[in-house]
């Protein structure tokens, strides 16, 4: 890098802008690699689109972003940090623990040193020439990039703060009754003794207990009952009132925290002077942080040594972004996958340098259409795999006493040399941007997350691929086939349907052993050598489940145990009759993903179960037995009501229905979920409202697909537009919006299916079994799977707690050991750690995502 105080291109910067308070200005880490402002070299961050680069002169992340944009000038920021001075004289106790809700913001130039450099690409198209510029432009642009606040802050700051807001309930609130409330310490639930979680009604004054909540407090759900009776939705919780008119609210109708504006007027109806309230309770915010900070893995052995941390290719930890262990536990078992490493590496780890780049991503550098790196999926999947892979960041923090803090990492032990970890915000941003669920810093399900994943993979890749086979894109290893078999047992005459999966979600059976009985179950001798409970989660009062086998679980799904039988409305004539349904695997995927469904509904709130599912020996499977045949000879085929006219309203089953409205969800999510389940009865549809309760379109009605007649109405412009980028034609676009009743994501899924659809009315594609596009994966024989990886889950409830990854790596860079029993490594966030037998034995029994390789 050249250094001049005068460059001929001076002039073009009093034009330069500061950025808007829109913009996002990437000043702390490359955008195309993980090399941040804290190396020798810093970030170049452009001063036309503060497009964060880095310098690296194998990557010429700079340089490139430069050729491509046109973009001449650059501000170079380094960070260096200032050392600490502790205000604690010597013998001096430390200070307690912080436990705020919020993360206050440190003061970076407290922390800090930055150094600012301008630079000119024009004159050094090499490495960027120093220059100097006018002090004005220099403190105006300088403060505009150092002073914005960068995405990846904004992040770290929001990381606990809970989103929100008011609802109609609250803002439309009708109050009843008045009058006042017996004083603290002597209010007690209306239909129960309990003094403690108590709810006050704001409609008529009646109080009542909350459900159960983290930490042993009690609940028997009163407050609830009370609104399914009377449908006053609005309640607040006494003992969290502060005298700034700060509490919680909770609204039932929206089954969510609420605020409420008036609620200090709310309260003095009932005599409660908000000013002289005194909290004596925690929020449920605070209980939420509490569980989530609570809830990490044991990184000790079982003779209580340290596990011992690995270095290098393949082993880079991912940084806590806040409530992230769910996208980290997936993202690095996905690219553990061999497929997914060449696809975005160009190899596996094994014997990687840090000079190497993957030609693939080279070649999408030059050539990438989006205006910035960080709005672009294949930079971000080209970054991660460099940052995951090349194990350039994989080694111990050089300095632990001026080491960056992060708020949001877990407890690190003295002298254990982690890394520091990678921060994929930029990632996560991309792949959230639009869903109401990944787009904010909660607590997610990392089984919905991995699908979301996939489903977004798959879009990208195809408007990018502009129609190519997909086959070759590693999302196709987890596809594959499930059949479905229907016989009407009145006339004998049977329907086979294929649909793809990328997951196989078991149930588990839920049997609760009673104090002192012992585990007869498939795991019941192996039990007794381990603590099957997740380490640090036993304890008094800790409910126990018989063990069940994995091939158990299978068998209730796939076996002849699973055979369901469920009311059907008989094409062929017979009316309403019984029907025997049959699932088993139509083809086989490369890499089988297992979903442990271990929950219930307890008071209305979905609850982990600890059930102990045992794996085969060796943790192989063998899948032969489930595969199914299609239409056999001397079967008869009941006629496809398909192609009858007019569109009908789906139906459900008015008992199921019933049932299920008795519980108290909506008809509309009750339908829904009966729908979505092919009316296999009320239990399997509650699981599936469990599962999507959260679901932006829960309470939109399903409609019956259109006939395909074109009689549908025209489809909105926009949703035409949205799916003629991804590389369909517009007749394509509108008649997948016609048959799926303008839902963009399943006509995606239509449009994957019916490859050949041309979109024109008299297209044969729809009606015509031939050309029907055959099932993912493979029908070959055998079937023998291995497993890879599992992600296990603690805590309560899969929305919250605490989740990681254990990998069975391969003998190479990271895993240098001389035998084969010391392959799995536990992935924890930035903590990545040889793990010990014992704790793999007992967490795979508790794991909530199985990940098997194919033989």
């Amino acid at each position: 890098m050249s250094i001049s105080a005068t460059c001929p291109h001076a002039h073009a910067i009093s034009g330069l802008r500061e950025p808007k308070l829109s913009q996002s200005v990437h000043r702390e880490e490359c955008t195309q690699c993980f090399d941040n402002q804290d190396g020798p070299m810093g970030i170049d961050v452009c001063l036309m689109c503060f497009n964060g680069s880095c310098l690296d002169s194998d990557r010429h992340h700079t340089r490139n972003h430069v050729l491509r944009s046109g973009h001449s000038f650059t501000l170079n920021v380094k960070r260096i940090p200032k050392k600490k001075i502790s205000n604690r004289s010597d013998g001096e106790e430390p200070p307690t623990k912080m436990k705020k809700l919020a993360i206050n913001e440190e003061r970076e130039e407290d922390k800090y040193e930055h150094i600012t450099v301008f630079k000119c690409w024009k004159c050094d198209l090499q490495g960027g020439k120093e220059v100097a510029i006018d002090v004005a432009n220099t403190k105006r642009l300088t403060d505009g990039v150092m002073l914005s606040l960068s995405s990846t802050r904004q992040s770290e700051v929001k990381a606990w703060e809970e989103e929100i807001t008011a609802c109609e309930h609250t803002l439309c609130l009708e109050q009843l009754q008045s009058g006042t409330i017996p004083q603290e310490g002597l209010a007690h639930c209306a239909s129960c003794e309990l003094t403690s979680n108590l709810w006050l009604c704001l409609t008529c004054g009646a109080l009542g207990c909350g459900r159960a909540q983290f930490g042993g407090i009690g609940g028997n759900g009163h407050a609830l009952a009370h609104f399914n009776t009377t449908q006053h939705p609005v309640c607040v919780k006494l003992g969290t009132i502060t005298p700034e008119g700060g509490a919680d609210v909770y609204c039932y109708a929206c089954n969510d925290a609420r605020i409420d504006p008036e609620l200090v007027t709310h309260l003095s109806t009932f005599g409660i002077n908000v000013a002289a309230q005194k909290k004596t309770e925690k929020s449920m915010t605070e209980l939420q942080i509490e569980q989530n900070l609570m809830f990490d893995f044991s990184l000790t052995a079982e003779d209580g040594s340290a596990l011992q941390p690995i270095f290098g290719a393949g082993a880079t930890g991912l940084s806590n972004l806040g409530n992230s262990c769910y996208m980290a536990s997936v993202i690095q078992t996905l690219f553990s996958l061999p497929l997914f490493q060449i696809r975005y590496y160009g190899k596996g780890p094994s014997g990687t340098s840090s000079a190497y780049v993957s030609p693939t991503a080279a070649a999408h550098w030059e050539n990438c259409t989006q205006a910035l790196p960080a709005d672009c999926l294949e930079c971000q999947m080209y970054k991660l795999a460099d940052g995951l892979l090349s194990g350039r960041y994989s080694r111990p923090h050089s300095d632990h006493e001026q080491a960056p803090t992060d708020a949001l990492a877990h407890p690190t032990p003295e002298h254990t040399p982690w890394q520091a970890g990678l921060k994929p915000a930029g990632f996560k941003a991309l792949v959230g941007k639009g869903h109401a669920e990944f787009s904010t810093m909660r607590q997610q399900d990392a089984e919905e997350f991995f699908s979301h994943l996939l489903t977004v993979l798959r879009r990208f890749n195809h408007q990018n691929t502009r129609g190519v086979s997909e086959e070759s894109e590693p999302t196709e290893i987890f596809a594959f086939g499930l059949e479905q078999r229907l016989q009407c047992q009145s006339c004998h005459r049977v329907r086979y349907r294929v649909d793809t999966m990328d997951v196989l979600s078991l149930g588990v059976p839920a049997h609760e052993l009673a104090d002192g009985e012992a585990d007869t179950g498939a795991g019941a001798g192996e039990q007794e050598q381990g603590t099957v409970g997740a380490p640090d989660e036993s304890g008094p009062g800790k409910k126990r489940y018989r063990s069940v086998s994995l091939e158990q679980c299978l068998d209730l799904l796939l076996g002849p145990s699973g055979q369901e039988a469920l009311e059907y409305q008989c094409e062929g004539g017979c009316g309403k009759v019984n029907a025997i349904r049959q699932m088993q695997f139509a083809t086989f995927p490369d890499i089988l993903v297992l979903h442990a469904k271990k929950f219930q509904l307890v008071n209305w709130v979905p609850t982990k179960l600890d059930i102990p599912v045992i794996l085969p020996e060796n943790d192989e499977l063998h899948l032969d037995k489930y595969l199914g045949h299609g239409l056999q000879s001397g079967e008869l085929e009941l006629p496809d009501s398909s192609n009858t006219s007019g569109p009908s309203q789906p139906e459900t089953d008015p008992e199921a229905l019933s049932q299920l409205e008795a519980m108290g969800f909506p008809t509309v999510s009750c339908r829904n979920a009966l729908i979505a389940t092919g009316n296999a009865g009320a239990e399997v549809a509650m699981e599936w409202l469990i599962m999507h309760l959260e679901d932006p379109d829960i309470n939109i009605p399903i409609q019956a697909a259109g006939s395909g007649n074109g009689n549908a109405p025209e489809p909105p412009a926009e949703q035409v537009a949205m799916l003629s980028d991804m590389g369909f034609t517009n007749s394509q676009a509108k008649k997948a919006l016609r048959e799926t009743d303008g839902n963009v994501e399943r006509a995606v899924e239509w449009l994957f299916n019916h490859p050949d659809d041309t979109g024109e009315d008299n297209s044969p594609a729809t009606s015509s079994s031939e050309t029907k596009k055959a099932p993912p994966g493979s029908s070959r024989l055998p079937a023998r799977y291995r497993l890879k990886a599992f992600i296990s889950h603690k805590g309560p409830s899969v929305h919250s707690g605490h989740y990681v990854a254990h990998i069975r790596m391969p003998i190479g860079d990271a895993m240098d050991v001389d035998d084969a029993v010391g392959d799995w490594v536990l992935f924890n966030d930035e903590k990545v750690v040889r793990a010990d037998e014992t704790s793999v034995r007992d967490l795979k029994k508790l794991a909530y995502m199985y990940i098997f390789e194919r033989e």
